[in-house]
Protein backbone atom coordinates (compact mmCIF):
# COMPACT_ATOMS: atom_id res chain seq x y z
CA UNK A 1 0.00 0.00 0.00
CA UNK A 2 1.46 3.50 -0.81
CA UNK A 3 0.21 6.48 0.46
CA UNK A 4 -1.38 8.95 -1.75
CA UNK A 5 1.45 11.65 -0.63
CA UNK A 6 3.75 9.20 -1.59
CA UNK A 7 3.17 10.15 -4.98
CA UNK A 8 4.43 13.15 -4.78
CA UNK A 9 8.37 12.25 -4.11
CA UNK A 10 10.09 15.32 -6.13
CA UNK A 11 8.24 17.72 -3.98
CA UNK A 12 10.11 16.30 -0.88
CA UNK A 13 13.50 17.34 0.30
CA UNK A 14 15.64 15.73 2.74
CA UNK A 15 16.98 18.06 5.77
CA UNK A 16 19.57 16.83 7.23
CA UNK A 17 19.85 17.29 11.66
CA UNK A 18 20.59 20.27 12.63
CA UNK A 19 19.21 22.30 9.25
CA UNK A 20 15.70 22.13 9.72
CA UNK A 21 13.83 25.15 7.76
CA UNK A 22 12.27 28.01 9.71
CA UNK A 23 8.71 26.66 10.74
CA UNK A 24 9.14 22.77 10.20
CA UNK A 25 7.87 21.12 13.00
CA UNK A 26 9.50 17.65 12.95
CA UNK A 27 7.16 16.63 16.01
CA UNK A 28 4.57 15.77 13.97
CA UNK A 29 6.33 14.78 11.06
CA UNK A 30 5.91 10.90 10.45
CA UNK A 31 7.72 10.48 7.10
CA UNK A 32 11.73 9.66 6.76
CA UNK A 33 14.11 10.43 3.89
CA UNK A 34 16.08 7.44 2.62
CA UNK A 35 19.36 8.61 0.93
CA UNK A 36 22.12 6.52 -0.74
CA UNK A 37 20.60 3.12 -0.98
CA UNK A 38 22.15 0.49 -3.44
CA UNK A 39 20.78 -0.40 -6.84
CA UNK A 40 19.83 -4.40 -5.58
CA UNK A 41 17.83 -3.00 -2.53
CA UNK A 42 14.13 -3.51 -3.76
CA UNK A 43 11.04 -1.36 -2.30
CA UNK A 44 10.10 -4.63 -0.48
CA UNK A 45 13.34 -5.22 1.22
CA UNK A 46 13.42 -1.03 1.64
CA UNK A 47 9.93 -1.79 3.53
CA UNK A 48 10.98 -4.97 5.67
CA UNK A 49 13.95 -3.37 7.05
CA UNK A 50 12.19 -0.19 7.71
CA UNK A 51 8.98 -1.89 9.56
CA UNK A 52 11.73 -3.13 12.51
CA UNK A 53 11.13 0.70 13.71
CA UNK A 54 7.07 0.45 13.76
CA UNK A 55 4.25 -0.20 11.36
CA UNK A 56 4.32 1.76 7.96
CA UNK A 57 1.61 2.99 5.80
CA UNK A 58 3.89 3.65 3.05
CA UNK A 59 7.17 3.03 1.18
CA UNK A 60 8.32 4.61 -2.24
CA UNK A 61 11.63 3.32 -3.87
CA UNK A 62 12.60 6.15 -6.49
CA UNK A 63 15.65 3.45 -8.09
CA UNK A 64 18.59 5.45 -9.69
CA UNK A 65 21.57 3.87 -11.25
CA UNK A 66 24.02 4.46 -8.98
CA UNK A 67 21.91 5.23 -6.07
CA UNK A 68 18.63 5.16 -4.96
CA UNK A 69 16.36 7.16 -2.50
CA UNK A 70 13.35 6.66 -0.79
CA UNK A 71 10.58 7.93 1.31
CA UNK A 72 8.98 5.61 4.02
CA UNK A 73 5.98 7.16 5.88
CA UNK A 74 4.90 5.73 9.37
CA UNK A 75 1.84 5.42 11.06
CA UNK A 76 3.21 7.63 14.27
CA UNK A 77 6.03 9.59 14.64
CA UNK A 78 7.46 7.90 17.43
CA UNK A 79 8.33 5.41 14.68
CA UNK A 80 9.63 7.69 12.41
CA UNK A 81 11.98 8.96 14.98
CA UNK A 82 13.02 5.40 16.06
CA UNK A 83 13.71 4.73 12.49
CA UNK A 84 15.83 7.89 12.42
CA UNK A 85 17.63 7.02 15.38
CA UNK A 86 18.32 3.63 14.73
CA UNK A 87 18.43 2.79 10.84
CA UNK A 88 20.88 6.01 10.28
CA UNK A 89 24.05 4.78 8.51
CA UNK A 90 22.92 0.91 8.34
CA UNK A 91 24.93 -0.64 5.42
CA UNK A 92 22.83 -2.62 3.03
CA UNK A 93 24.52 -4.07 0.26
CA UNK A 94 27.57 -2.74 1.84
CA UNK A 95 26.46 0.97 0.98
CA UNK A 96 24.73 3.10 4.38
CA UNK A 97 22.04 4.46 4.38
CA UNK A 98 21.44 7.83 5.12
CA UNK A 99 17.70 8.36 7.25
CA UNK A 100 16.45 11.77 8.17
CA UNK A 101 13.33 13.51 8.25
CA UNK A 102 11.36 14.23 4.73
CA UNK A 103 10.49 17.81 4.75
CA UNK A 104 7.89 18.43 2.05
CA UNK A 105 9.34 21.89 0.66
CA UNK A 106 5.70 22.99 -0.53
CA UNK A 107 4.42 23.05 3.32
CA UNK A 108 6.48 26.83 3.20
CA UNK A 109 4.78 30.23 2.85
CA UNK A 110 3.41 30.65 -0.97
CA UNK A 111 6.26 33.02 -2.23
CA UNK A 112 4.86 33.14 -6.01
CA UNK A 113 3.63 36.95 -5.16
CA UNK A 114 6.95 37.79 -3.82
CA UNK A 115 10.35 38.64 -4.86
CA UNK A 116 12.78 35.94 -5.14
CA UNK A 117 16.88 36.49 -5.52
CA UNK A 118 18.82 33.78 -6.12
CA UNK A 119 21.90 32.78 -4.21
CA UNK A 120 24.64 30.76 -4.95
CA UNK A 121 28.14 30.15 -4.30
CA UNK A 122 26.86 28.95 -0.25
CA UNK A 123 29.32 27.15 1.86
CA UNK A 124 28.24 23.04 2.70
CA UNK A 125 27.45 23.66 6.16
CA UNK A 126 24.93 26.58 5.41
CA UNK A 127 21.23 25.72 6.57
CA UNK A 128 17.93 27.38 5.72
CA UNK A 129 18.05 28.77 9.36
CA UNK A 130 21.74 30.49 8.73
CA UNK A 131 20.35 31.73 5.08
CA UNK A 132 17.56 33.20 6.57
CA UNK A 133 19.48 34.55 9.46
CA UNK A 134 21.59 36.77 7.21
CA UNK A 135 18.79 38.46 5.15
CA UNK A 136 16.47 38.81 8.11
CA UNK A 137 17.89 42.38 8.45
CA UNK A 138 15.39 43.29 5.76
CA UNK A 139 12.25 43.35 7.07
CA UNK A 140 10.06 42.07 4.22
CA UNK A 141 12.32 38.90 4.22
CA UNK A 142 9.58 36.02 4.58
CA UNK A 143 11.79 33.13 3.54
CA UNK A 144 14.96 30.96 2.73
CA UNK A 145 15.93 28.04 1.02
CA UNK A 146 19.02 26.15 0.42
CA UNK A 147 18.43 23.56 -2.48
CA UNK A 148 19.46 20.02 -1.12
CA UNK A 149 20.41 17.28 -3.26
CA UNK A 150 17.61 13.86 -2.53
CA UNK A 151 20.20 11.37 -3.38
CA UNK A 152 22.96 12.31 -1.25
CA UNK A 153 20.98 14.39 1.24
CA UNK A 154 23.95 17.45 0.73
CA UNK A 155 23.65 21.15 0.21
CA UNK A 156 23.79 21.93 -3.79
CA UNK A 157 25.50 25.14 -3.21
CA UNK A 158 22.47 27.62 -3.69
CA UNK A 159 19.36 28.54 -2.68
CA UNK A 160 16.75 31.47 -2.83
CA UNK A 161 15.52 33.80 -0.40
CA UNK A 162 11.86 35.68 -1.07
CA UNK A 163 10.98 39.34 -0.36
CA UNK A 164 8.05 40.99 0.43
CA UNK A 165 9.24 44.29 -0.90
CA UNK A 166 11.04 44.75 -4.01
CA UNK A 167 13.56 47.60 -2.89
CA UNK A 168 14.51 45.60 0.22
CA UNK A 169 15.27 42.58 -2.36
CA UNK A 170 16.93 44.76 -4.57
CA UNK A 171 19.24 46.59 -1.66
CA UNK A 172 20.12 42.68 -0.45
CA UNK A 173 21.39 42.10 -4.04
CA UNK A 174 23.48 44.98 -3.42
CA UNK A 175 24.29 44.92 -0.29
CA UNK A 176 25.08 41.25 0.39
CA UNK A 177 26.82 39.80 -3.32
CA UNK A 178 30.40 39.18 -1.62
CA UNK A 179 29.72 38.83 1.64
CA UNK A 180 31.22 35.88 3.61
CA UNK A 181 28.85 33.89 4.96
CA UNK A 182 30.44 30.86 6.18
CA UNK A 183 33.18 29.95 4.61
CA UNK A 184 32.47 31.45 1.11
CA UNK A 185 31.77 34.78 -0.51
CA UNK A 186 28.32 34.66 -1.51
CA UNK A 187 26.11 35.93 -4.58
CA UNK A 188 23.37 37.70 -5.59
CA UNK A 189 20.89 38.50 -8.15
CA UNK A 190 17.17 37.72 -9.64
CA UNK A 191 15.94 34.58 -9.59
CA UNK A 192 13.99 36.00 -12.68
CA UNK A 193 14.88 35.36 -16.33
CA UNK A 194 16.30 38.43 -17.87
CA UNK A 195 16.25 40.38 -14.32
CA UNK A 196 19.29 42.88 -14.19
CA UNK A 197 21.43 39.36 -15.28
CA UNK A 198 22.86 37.93 -18.58
CA UNK A 199 23.04 34.70 -17.38
CA UNK A 200 19.37 33.52 -18.69
CA UNK A 201 19.65 30.33 -18.82
CA UNK A 202 20.83 30.23 -14.74
CA UNK A 203 17.84 32.70 -13.69
CA UNK A 204 15.45 30.13 -15.78
CA UNK A 205 16.59 27.74 -14.04
CA UNK A 206 16.36 28.90 -10.92
CA UNK A 207 12.82 30.40 -11.96
CA UNK A 208 11.90 26.92 -12.54
CA UNK A 209 12.88 25.49 -8.85
CA UNK A 210 11.47 28.31 -6.85
CA UNK A 211 7.78 27.83 -8.48
CA UNK A 212 8.49 23.88 -8.01
CA UNK A 213 8.41 24.59 -4.00
CA UNK A 214 5.56 26.98 -4.56
CA UNK A 215 2.42 24.92 -3.31
CA UNK A 216 0.84 24.19 -0.17
CA UNK A 217 0.71 21.12 1.41
CA UNK A 218 1.62 19.81 4.88
CA UNK A 219 4.70 17.48 6.51
CA UNK A 220 3.71 14.07 5.07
Amino acid sequence: YHHPAMVAAPQIEPILSGNLPPGFDSSICRCVYVGNIHPQVTEALLQTIFSKAGPIEGCKLIRKDKSSYGFVDYFDHRSAAHAIVTLNGRHLFGQPVKVNWAYASTQREDTSGHYNIFVGDLSPEITDASLYACFSVYPSCVDARVMWDQKSGRSRGFGFVSFGNQQEAQSAINDLTGKWLGSRQIRCNWAAKGANNNDDRRNADAKTIVELTNATSGCL
